[in-house]
């Protein structure tokens, strides 16, 4: 097939590839633990679906604004600055299906042939895979575990230079549940401002934290050049729904408004309505997911920490862990498909998120305490086995 050149710079989420496999497994008769993909597993609110329902009997059917309707924008606007404690207008709003098309559209929009991006790694493989298409050249900024996953600010500063374009942050972190305290994001967003940088803060995961508080880079640097992304998937279990935001600059935009013109028109009318009232309507169910995650992560980081060479961080947010593998004896990918093809657990290699993932796996703990007790339990088995078979 004769594809444009660009398509082989493209990567991929090595989720959706881990999950097909184990799909594959399970219709064979194999039991699976899921454990791989990063979706809450509770359902939409039941107040929020209703409204979608509502939306669509009362015709909310049809195109509407390229930037979103006036009525989300501005629910959106106001419980960004209710919570986040930094005010922004409707005008600052543009709604996209998911939160992808932000970093997408953000990096279309800024980055050339010649241009670099700096990106945490391990990080969401997304940043590298559109840096890459754009042409312009990814920067990986390590995250390591002796630094609690945190970026090292020092270290950002010596990898920013006169062809860097953009800074990409992400907290709290996927893969790694990492939380930035307020004196790092203020650093990142002055050092952005003080090299005429463009910063990109991934918030997605804002409202599932656990310990510590979140802050919001906006609140720092220069904010006509910073970008916030965020949206309902993780917070309100809407990942189909396909609903995402971005705060900008009223300038900037216009020209993001532009690419979702020429990309898909608009988001869904009535998954918008659904967003007005997800944002609006009782936080109750929100509060009550989040406490589960957090008696999830309990769990699973007491266990993973129980095992022959396994240790494990307690991370402060997302609903992700991201244990040290190294002294078991096996390398982050032999792990991952040993597991699933022999214990059944699926999870992913922490290569999946960068080279310097190596050594590590990422398991998603958006599921029940039984079931992570079970995949426990089959991890452990199958160290036991290994360890026999020496």
């Amino acid at each position: 097939m004769d594809l444009a050149t660009r398509m082989g710079r493209l990567g991929t989420e090595t989720a959706f590839e881990v999950l097909a496999r184990a799909r594959a497994l399970e219709a064979k008769g194999r039991s699976v633990v899921h454990l791989e993909i990063g979706e809450p597993d509770f359902d939409t609110p039941a107040e929020v679906i209703a409204a979608g329902q509502k939306a669509l009997a009362d015709g909310f059917t049809h195109y509407g604004p390229s930037p979103g309707l006036p009525a989300l924008r501005e629910a959106i606007a106001a419980d960004f600055t209710q919570r986040r404690g930094v005010e922004v207008s409707p005008a600052q709003v543009v709604v996209f299906p998911g939160g992808k098309p932000v970093m997408f559209f953000m990096m279309l929009a800024l980055l050339e042939e010649g241009d670099e991006a700096v990106y945490p790694n391990p990080g969401f493989p997304i940043y590298e895979s559109m840096i890459r298409y754009t042409g312009a050249t990814p920067v990986a900024l390590p995250l390591r575990e002796e630094n609690d996953f945190k970026l090292d600010v020092a270290e950002l500063e010596s990898l920013v230079t006169d062809r860097t374009k953009l800074v990409v942050i992400n907290s709290p972190q996927n893969p790694t549940g990492a939380l930035l305290g307020k004196a790092e994001i203020q650093a990142v967003a002055e050092l952005c401002a003080d090299k005429g940088v463009w910063l990109l803060s991934d918030e997605i995961y804002s409202r599932i934290l656990y310990e510590g508080e979140h802050d919001t880079a906006l609140r720092y640097g220069d904010p006509s050049k910073i970008v916030v992304l965020d949206g309902f998937s993780k917070t309100y279990a809407m990942t189909g729904w396909r609903l995402g935001y971005g705060i900008m600059s009223e300038e900037f935009a216009v020209p993001m408004a532009r690419l979702q013109t020429n990309a898909t028109s608009c988001t869904a009318a009535m998954t918008q309505m659904a967003g007005v009232e997800a944002l609006t309507g009782d936080q109750a169910p929100i509060d009550a997911m989040v406490a589960e995650f957090k008696r999830r992560r309990d769990v699973i980081v007491e266990g993973l920490d129980a095992l022959d060479g396994v240790t494990c961080l307690k991370p402060k947010g997302a609903f992700y862990v991201f244990p040290n593998i190294r002294g078991t004896g096996f390398g982050s990918k032999e792990l991952e498909t040993r597991l699933l093809d022999e214990a059944g657990v699926a999870a992913l290699s922490g290569t999946s998120f960068g080279k310097h993932g190596d050594g590590y796996l990422r398991f998603s703990y958006a599921n029940s305490v039984e079931n992570i007790r079970e995949a426990l339990s089959r991890f452990a088995g199958f160290l036991d086995e290994a360890k026999a078979s020496v």
